[in-house]
């Protein structure tokens, strides 16, 4: 069996877990546009493809998938998660299984604003949210929305582009500059679909931050919550935290497994302000902090070998305990 990681960047985490996964029975492929992209060093097999908006790179990787005979694709990438998803039909032709959401899961969830109606929509809470200047400078005014206010951008990955603007004027001027450098970034192709209301203005919202896997299977079905609290934050990533295990938190991953019907893994993070939880982000990709859940005892790895052998049984998979804490740390790896 044969796994390609697609965008694999920096995720040398993933690489090992499925490498462990698979016990020898198959190789792990990873693509990135960049030979020097660290992922790529623990890969069995490495390969250099084009940028993701090429017109070039949806050719190259099923020609990977053909040749190599990959049984599954994964994508790393929020910014590829819309582009596989369109091509998703013509890869599986080939006998890969890709664990991509269908279009309107991903538009939801890579669409900050569509993310927003659906989490309203399904009755869960999210912080107040405007796409349009003008009415968040009335609610401001009106004493609805309030400072310290998140400025980012709607189609957003990484972290990018984000300000906290703490009165109007600073306001003003994260929108102006935002507007300006959201054109010079790599989230301007996904922007361009409608630039004049490519800028969110949103609550900051105070409290602890979690991080939540929810898992479905690969038909779209709710499987489980894994959950962390987030101690520390690096770059947007999670850098350190610990296990939790909490009903609330498992109630809100039902919902939106059972709404959204994603496939796999999906990373979302959650605030808890006064004893209530908003939910702020949906990612359905593994999120940076998956590694988290995994060493607490949710094989997600091994879990996806299992369904593409076509096992239901995946308890011995899936023992997750409360607090366990991980802290992440950099290394230095040799690129050949």
């Amino acid at each position: 069996m044969n796994i390609l990681f697609t965008c694999a960047g920096r995720r040398n985490y993933l690489i090992n877990y499925f490498k462990e996964a698979l016990k020898g029975e198959g190789k792990v492929f990873a693509t990135d546009m960049q030979l020097t992209a660290p992922a790529l060093v623990d890969a069995d097999v490495a390969i250099q493809v084009p940028a993701i908006y090429s017109a070039d790179y949806i050719p190259s990787l099923l020609k990977i998938v053909e040749e190599n005979k990959i049984n599954c694709v994964i994508s790393l990438n929020d910014l590829e998660l819309p582009i596989l998803s369109e091509s998703k039909k013509d890869i599986e032709l080939l006998g890969a299984k890709v664990i991509v959401a269908d279009e309107q899961a991903i538009k939801i969830a890579f669409d900050k604003w569509e993310t927003v109606k659906f989490l309203e929509e399904n009755g869960l809470k999210s912080p107040k949210t405007f796409i349009d200047f003008q009415e968040a400078k009335r609610a401001i005014e009106s004493g609805e929305l309030k400072f310290p206010l998140v400025v980012k951008p709607r189609w957003g990955s990484a972290s990018i582009g984000i300000d906290f603007p703490e009165d109007m004027e600073e306001l003003e001027l994260a929108y102006k500059l935002q507007t300006i450098r959201l054109k010079r970034t790599i989230l301007a192709e996904a922007s361009k679909e409608d630039i004049d209301h490519a800028i969110l203005i949103q609550e900051k919202i105070p409290g602890i931050e979690y991080g939540m896997d929810v898992l479905n299977d690969f038909e779209g079905n709710y499987v489980g919550t894994f959950v962390r609290q987030k101690l520390q934050m690096r770059s947007g990533e999670t850098d350190k935290a610990i296990s939790v295990i909490d009903s609330r938190f498992d109630q809100i991953g039902k919902i939106i497994g059972e709404n959204l019907h994603h496939i796999g893994n999906l990373d979302c993070d959650v605030f808890e302000h006064n004893g209530e939880l908003y939910v702020l982000e949906l990612n359905p990709r593994f999120g940076g902090g998956y590694p988290f859940s995994h060493e607490a005892g949710n094989n997600t790895a091994a879990i996806y070998i299992e369904w593409l052998k076509g096992n239901h049984n995946i308890s011995e998979h899936s023992d997750y305990k409360e607090g366990v804490m991980f802290s992440k740390c950099d290394r230095l790896l040799k690129v050949n």
